[in-house]
């Protein structure tokens, strides 16, 4: 009989799904009503004139 015991189990190997945040229309572009401009946790960029800010701070 082979004596080798089971391989144990690793605890890392683990990391959350990238979240995508960042600037997603540039200055100087067109942008259509309902346009994300800017994708932020937390207001890092405030709104200016004819934009509004979403739940997440989007």
């Amino acid at each position: 009989m082979a004596h080798k015991k089971a391989g144990g189990s690793t605890r890392n190997g683990r990391d959350s799904e990238s979240k995508r945040l960042g600037v997603k229309r540039y200055g100087g572009e067109i942008v259509k009503a309902g346009s994300i401009i800017v994708r932020q946790r937390g207001t890092r960029f405030h709104p200016g004139i004819n934009v509004g800010c979403g739940r997440d701070h989007t």
